[in-house]
């Protein structure tokens, strides 16, 4: 679980070409553009231009190089030509990148046009309460510290935290230990170590908590149809705090508190 600081930096090359990764959508427009269109977008980009590898593509089978979950869909959502970003969705793209041997994971939803104020408020909510996660993390701190930030402003805010699905540590392996849940009691778990790299990756939905998994496999969809955001970073515990590894360069991070 701990890493050198060699492979730290190595983790953050990886990370900060992830983070270009997202620097190029957000210069596109995305509206009009079928989920599978987006994801070959990105497979050019990673390939090509960053001279890296899509790490999602052929792990566990799957085909792609990310997710695409639109509005009711939590994660996993499978690239379709058929499927088209329209005016109003919000859809979280997830990607990940290896070079090196090192893997970045991180996601971010988008809103495409005019959202209305209710995704729009679930989506900043949802980014909030990664930031509150991650503020939490140094050394000493314990693992129930993180989830407890991220479902206390979930729930004054009036959403669920999805259960099922968690951040995960990383580095050569896409899914390492230890597991990060996003709800939890502060002051339990593991304590944090310096070297321990990780995901934090919330999902709120605006309904119920519960989840089902469609025909295909992979599909996650909220159980009543409501809508799902998620963002994610994958950070590293430093001497005296926490490095967050696919920070994009434009990012402005809600302050702590």
């Amino acid at each position: 679980m701990i890493k050198s600081p060699e492979e730290v930096e190595l983790m953050a090359e990886s990370g900060r070409l992830l983070a270009s990764v997202f620097t190029h959508l957000d210069g596109l427009a995305l509206a009009g553009r079928s989920t599978m269109e987006v994801n070959d977008l990105v497979e050019r980009f990673i390939v090509d231009d960053l001279g890296s590898r899509p790490a999602s593509k052929g792990q566990y089978d799957y085909g792609y190089v990310l997710n695409c979950s639109r509005n009711e869909v939590v994660c996993h959502g499978v690239p379709s030509t058929g499927e088209v970003l329209r005016d109003g969705d919000i859809v979280n793209l997830d990607i990940t990148l290896e070079k090196n041997g090192y893997i970045a994971d991180s996601s971010k939803t988008y809103m495409i046009g005019e959202v209305s104020p209710q995704a729009r408020r679930l989506v900043k909510t949802t980014y909030e309460a990664l930031w509150k996660g991650i503020h939490t993390v140094r050394p000493g701190a314990r693992l129930g510290d993180i989830g407890a930030a991220i479902e206390r402003h979930a729930k004054r805010a009036g959403y669920s935290i999805v259960r099922d699905y968690c951040g995960h540590g990383i580095g050569r392996e896409m899914h390492e230990e230890p597991q990060i849940l996003h709800f939890g009691k502060a002051g339990t778990g593991m304590f944090l170590r310096e070297g321990m790299v990780f995901t934090i990756e919330p999902m709120l939905n605006q309904g119920r908590r519960t989840v089902r998994t469609e025909d295909d496999g992979w599909t996650v969809v909220t159980t009543d149809g409501k809508l799902s955001a998620q963002f994610e970073h994958t950070v590293a515990v430093t001497a005296d705090g926490v490095r967050v590894l696919t920070l994009r360069p434009d990012e402005r991070p809600p302050a702590r508190g």
